[in-house]
This record gives structure tokens, C-alpha cells and sequence, in this order.
């Protein structure tokens, strides 16, 4: 699998297609797997980067804290080792705070940014209900059984009753590329003390808001707020989507996207 060196260790990535370049920032816990439903449509019309964060998958467990700038660093040093001067960033979730740190860190690295499922952070974010985050701390130590209780929390339930091959074929994967439990709450903690709030103002980059309305993990308000502080943004609410809702309206959101960043 390629590795590339950035920020001080070595990230695995993975390159789809041809165009502009498009570089997706995953959330906590996932490696590249997670835009499953992402690649194969997104390639046909740009040159997709896919990348396993610091702690996860194939990419480097460093025993130390990670912080949200430490990402940023970490996706701009990617950059820079593939030779490519600007390109397009889509981060959900944690991903999504990392995506927002290297807009305001990285600003001539960045062509269009789409924010995916997440928050501005800091006291006037809406919080995660304290239910949803003692779930999601709640790791048994065996995967299959604790990836399949996060989809019961990231996505809608009827979808799920209806769509149970796609949540295996993501178990599947996911069971034979598991993510040790000390990388997973060294990535927990890393959101604790981010806050952009303050400095969304700065962001120039033409800017996707991406939501679900049901998300229990990152509630829709987070969306709503975060569009109101960038400038140059627009927000999109996905009905009755989950935290997760770009797996569960692959489709709608795969559309979506390439319209925001071809336009």
C-alpha cells in the first residue's frame, strides 16, 4: 500500500481517477474504507486522494497527543509530497474540523471546501448528547460488535432494517482492518480543545455545508451555525439523514458535491 512521509510519519494513501484534485478527511476511527460509496462515483470526475488519518488504518500510531492542527499539518504535508499545489478538501466529523483548521491554516492549498457532519467546536457548538458520547467510549474490544453499534448510532434506523448488506460489507472491512484501542481515544481527544468559532470569518474558500437531519452524534443545529459563520457558504440538510448520511444517500450527496465543486 503507498506511504508517504508528512509532518514526521509516514500516511497511507490511496489516488482514484483523473482532474482536480478532491482529498477526503475522515472522522474518528475511520480509514479510507469509509467513503466506500464515495470513490467509485467521485472519480469518474476528479483525482480522488483518499487517506488514512494519524492513528488510523494503515497510516502511523504515533504514542502521543494528536490535536486538530497536528491533522491539518498532516493533510498539507500529504500535499506537498504528491506534488500537488491546490485541490478540494471534504472532511466529516472530525474530519470535518481538521478540513476547517487547514482552510484557516493552509489557505493557498485550498480550492473549494465541503464540511460534512460536523461542528465549529467550542461553548457555542451544540454538544453531543451525553448518551451518544458514553455509546460511542463504550469499545468492547470487539470490533464487529462495536462497529455495528456505531451504525445504529450514525445512521437512521429504518435504514438500517433496509440497507443490512451495505452496514455488513462495511463491518466486514472493518473487522479485518480494526483500529487499536489506544490510537482510537488518542483520536477522541483530539477535538476536546478546538475551537474555530472565532476564525470562520477568515475562510474565503467557496464552502458546502453538508448535514443530516437526524445526526444523534453531531446535532443539525452545528450545521446551521457553522454555515452562518463562513462568508462565501451554503448549507444542505439531508432528510432524515443520520451522522452517517453520506453512506445511508450516497447517491444525493455524491450528486451534490460534484455539482458544488464543478460549478
Amino acid at each position: 500500500m503507498p506511504k508517504i512521509k508528512s509532518n514526521g510519519i509516514e500516511l497511507h494513501y490511496e489516488i482514484y481517477g483523473a482532474g482536480a484534485p478532491l482529498v477526503l478527511i475522515g472522522g474518528l476511527g475511520a480509514d479510507t474504507f469509509l467513503w466506500f460509496r464515495q470513490i467509485p462515483e467521485l472519480r469518474k470526475h476528479f483525482q480522488v486522494i483518499a487517506f488514512d488519518n494519524r492513528g488510523a488504518g494503515e497510516s502511523d500510531k504515533p504514542e502521543e497527543a494528536y490535536t486538530i492542527p497536528m491533522f491539518a499539518a498532516d493533510t498539507a504535508g500529504l500535499l506537498s509530497g504528491l506534488g500537488i499545489p491546490r485541490a478540494h478538501i471534504i472532511g466529516a466529523s472530525l474530519g470535518g474540523f481538521i478540513a476547517q483548521e487547514f482552510a484557516l491554516s493552509y489557505p493557498g492549498l485550498l480550492d473549494r471546501l465541503v464540511l460534512v457532519s460536523t461542528s465549529f467546536g467550542g461553548p457555542h457548538s451544540v454538544p453531543t448528547p451525553p448518551e451518544t458520547i458514553a455509546a460511542m467510549m463504550n469499545r468492547t474490544g470487539n470490533p464487529e460488535t462495536d462497529i455495528r453499534n456505531s451504525f445504529k448510532l450514525f445512521t437512521n434506523e429504518k435504514w438500517q432494517e433496509t440497507h443490512p448488506e451495505i452496514i455488513d460489507q462495511y463491518v466486514q472491512w472493518r473487522v479485518a482492518h480494526p483500529q487499536p484501542g489506544t490510537a482510537y481515544q488518542r483520536q477522541a481527544m483530539a477535538p476536546a480543545g478546538f475551537n474555530a468559532e472565532d476564525r470562520l470569518a477568515q475562510i474565503t474558500a467557496k464552502t458546502l455545508v453538508a448535514h443530516g437531519e437526524e445526526d444523534r452524534v453531531v446535532p443539525v443545529e452545528n450545521g446551521r451555525l457553522l454555515a452562518s459563520k463562513i462568508p462565501n457558504s451554503r448549507l444542505m440538510i439531508f432528510p432524515k439523514g443520520g451522522h452517517a448520511f453520506t453512506i445511508e444517500q450516497a447517491d444525493e450527496f455524491n450528486k451534490a458535491v460534484t455539482e458544488f465543486l464543478k460549478a
